[in-house]
């Protein structure tokens, strides 16, 4: 006698898998949501500027595009390498006390002075953010790098500022800028939002 072949009961593995799908998809999109806006927009743009110019202005466009990738990758590669070299060597909780929640001002002062020292663009500074993270430093410390980076970066100081403004108007705008980072992480830490750094 043939045996006859059961069907798959509406509650089985089949039945279980499809929710567990849809959270996959969802978290992959979740997780992919910038790079789609930026898809769509640049697709958005190009249809516009074909419509408008032709498709050798596209091309035209599509190789200043090129070049500007090949110019960022070195800095991207030599950020993400640091990043990673760093987060090998810190534990986990190892910025706990110096930038962790229970820190207080202090560590919004090391997350200040840390983002003022940070040489390089957001190639180099964005990586560092999350190796910090999951070396323990919490939400208000890593605004205030942030912060400390871009307002009061050394670099940018010395390479632009002074030499185009004069060190008077530097001066001041340090003076002027300099507690906002502090001001804004110690905002972060009252806000009542839940933030976790990527694993």
């Amino acid at each position: 006698m043939s045996q006859k072949r059961r069907r798959p009961e509406p509650g089985g593995l089949a039945g279980r898998r499809g929710p567990a799908q849809v959270a996959r998809v969802i978290n992959l999109l979740r997780r992919n949501a910038s790079l789609m806006v930026i898809a769509t927009i640049g697709a958005a743009a190009a249809a516009g500027l074909w419509q408008r110019d032709g498709g050798a202005a596209v091309g035209h466009a599509l190789y200043h595009a090129w070049e500007l990738f090949l110019f960022i990758v070195p800095s991207l590669l030599a950020g993400l390498l640091l990043a990673a070299a760093l987060r090998q060597l810190m534990s986990p909780g190892a910025l706990g006390r110096w930038m962790g929640a229970e820190s207080g001002w202090f560590g919004l002062l090391v997350a200040t002075v840390a983002g003022g020292l940070t040489p390089g663009g957001p190639m180099a500074a964005f990586p560092l953010v999350l190796v910090l993270g999951g070396a323990g430093a919490d939400r208000g410390a890593l605004i205030a790098y942030i912060l400390g980076w871009s307002l009061n970066g050394f670099q940018k100081l010395l390479v632009y500022e002074v030499p185009l403004l004069g060190p008077e108007f530097a001066i001041m705008r340090t003076l002027i800028t300099l507690p906002m980072p502090m001001l804004a992480g110690w905002l972060a830490r009252k806000l009542p939002i839940v933030w976790e750094p990527p694993k």
